[in-house]
């Protein structure tokens, strides 16, 4: 009888574990759970929570430093070009999120709509982007143009103040809830 009972929990055990024979389990609802690869602590009602970022590699950088091809706009200061994210060196705009964000955004639509963008890349990389400098046909920097705007600022210590004579006065109190951030 003990060995009757032995045998019907182990049987229910490997059932629970596994699942029925008959069922087929698509791969997304497998039971290995995913590969964590950057963990974050966040505090929610006075425990912490860990919060899983994953974070692609950045590209490889190509030999020539350079990409040409038409946007399409993520936020105020990431781009996609040639399938590749380049990140707009020098420059820090609000997160889509954030006031101002959506607005940076979409002034970055209209800066870079219709053109072939040149990009230089400086060699960094920052989370899966690249970064570099972008121009318009004619030669403008788009990076100075969002800042003429009053929708980015100077990034400070990455940019060594490159921007920053061209920001509207007053733009950091307006942009000041996410002006501290780096890159």
């Amino acid at each position: 009888m003990e060995i009757l009972l032995g045998l019907l929990l182990l049987i229910g055990v490997v059932y629970f574990v596994i699942g029925s024979p008959d069922k087929k389990r698509p791969p997304s609802q497998s039971r290995v759970p995913p590969k964590k690869s950057v963990t974050k602590s966040a505090k929610s009602k006075n425990y912490p929570i860990k919060e899983t970022v994953h974070h692609n590699p950045p590209p490889l950088i190509p030999l020539s430093k350079t990409l040409k091809g038409k946007a399409y706009v993520i936020d105020g200061d990431t781009i996609i070009v040639s399938k590749t994210k380049i990140r707009l060196a020098g420059i820090d705009a609000p997160e889509l999120d954030q006031p101002w964000g959506q607005k940076s955004k979409w002034e970055m639509v209209k800066i870079c709509k219709g053109h072939v963008l040149d990009i230089k890349l400086t060699g960094e990389t920052t989370y899966d982007r690249l970064v570099g400098y972008c121009y318009l046909p004619d030669g403008r920097d788009i990076g100075a143009e969002i800042v003429k705007a009053g929708l980015a600022l100077d990034g400070g210590y990455y940019s060594k103040g490159k921007y920053r004579h061209l920001e509207p006065h007053g733009i950091r109190r307006k942009l000041k809830p996410f002006g501290n951030r780096h890159r």
